[in-house]
């Protein structure tokens, strides 16, 4: 009895399934990973403050916060950076006075977020009338562009 070799008969084939899903994965992984430059869009200008002081910021409740993002309420400074914190240290040095004024002092080089957790704390406790400080504009030169 003769035993044939089937070996011969089967031609190489390649596989493309695998190749490409690691192809496909490769895609996915670059179009995630990619970091679009979207600031050379915008083209942002930020404001000027030209306004007067306001007459009643001697009474005003003072908050600052630091460059390194830590609060300040009147003299006292809060212990931690959470806004429970916070909440605590302005009910214990504003009282139930609600309807005072809250001056809002915030650092150039402040974090967003440590100024936009003051507004929390703020608006969850109920002050609506919270004013910002800012730097006076620089005062315009004859033949300087505005």
């Amino acid at each position: 009895m003769r035993i044939r070799d089937h070996r011969a008969d089967d031609e190489p084939d390649i596989n493309l399934v695998p190749l490409i899903d690691v192809i496909l994965i490769l895609i996915i992984f670059f179009v995630v990973t990619t970091t679009f430059d979207s600031r050379s869009m915008l083209g942002l200008e930020l404001p000027r403050a030209t306004g007067e002081p306001a007459a009643d910021s001697a009474t005003a409740l003072s908050v600052l916060v630091n460059a390194d993002g830590r609060y300040f309420i009147g003299e006292q400074e809060v212990l931690r950076d959470d806004i429970e914190s916070l909440k605590t240290t302005l009910a214990e040095v504003a009282g139930d006075d609600r309807d005072r004024p809250v001056l809002l002092r915030a650092d150039a080089r402040t974090p967003h977020q440590a100024v936009v957790t003051a507004y929390d704390a703020l608006g969850q406790l109920g002050f609506r009338r919270v004013m910002v400080a800012t730097a006076p504009a620089p005062s315009a030169t004859p033949g300087s562009a505005p």
